[in-house]
């Protein structure tokens, strides 16, 4: 971390996220492209937008960077915005959502997020409390995951498999919590009702992630 050093990188390649945002401009359905540099959309919406209030807490060297752009495949085709690491897709109809997965799993060499629940998240602007409410996926190129980076991770560092503990509460960190050795669920999640025969610990507004470092990290 110190070095800044990437130890491993496997990105979508331009042409198949061109193929993917010409899908979701064709369907008039809402995406953002995440690459190297920038979190890449045409407007502030679904999950960007919760980025870009979350910006409003952190100091500039952590916030997250948006570029709210008027063509994004122009952009992506013209600009340094480096590679693309990954691309989401919100919107709030599930049989419209469900639709446009559908004709993006036929691209071959990527990876589509399986989801079933809706994504559900919480602004607070001024003294009212914002819900944003929608189904969400991510799409990566084939066989990325949060458990290969940390596969990868462990590898360079040396570190045992089973000496990895994995905290998570959403459909994307399904595998690490599967694979590492002790996986831990956070409750009230999307993850808490699929009987993984792991820890469940307090959800999020509880302080679950600091019970499950103290509990089972920071013993003798």
């Amino acid at each position: 971390m110190k070095k800044e050093k990437i130890i491993n990188n496997e990105c979508i390649p331009k042409d198949k996220a061109l193929q993917i945002i010409k899908i979701c401009e064709d369907n008039n359905i809402y995406y953002t492209v995440n690459t190297e540099k920038y979190i890449v959309s045409k407007k502030l919406n679904y999950n960007l937008m919760y980025y870009y209030y979350e910006n409003s807490k952190k100091t500039e060297k952590r916030t997250t960077n948006i570029n709210i752009v008027e063509d994004v495949e122009k952009y992506l085709k013209e600009y340094d915005a480096g590679q693309v690491t990954k691309i989401t897709i919100s919107d709030e109809s599930k049989a419209i959502f469900s639709g446009i997965l559908k004709k993006i799993k036929g691209i071959k060499g990527i990876n589509v997020l399986e989801v079933s629940n809706m994504s559900r998240k919480a602004i607070k602007s001024g003294t009212e409390i914002v819900e944003l409410n929608y189904f969400y996926t991510e799409i990566t190129k084939q066989n990325v995951n949060k458990w290969r980076a940390l596969e990868k991770l462990s590898e360079y560092l040396n570190i045992d498999k089973s000496e990895i503990v994995a905290i998570g509460d959403n459909i994307n960190d399904l595998e690490m919590i599967e694979n590492a050795g002790l996986g831990i669920v956070m409750g009230n999640s999307s993850l808490s009702n699929r009987n993984l025969h792991k820890v469940i610990v307090s959800d999020n507004n509880s302080d679950g992630v600091a019970e499950g470092i103290t509990k089972y990290v920071l013993v003798d």
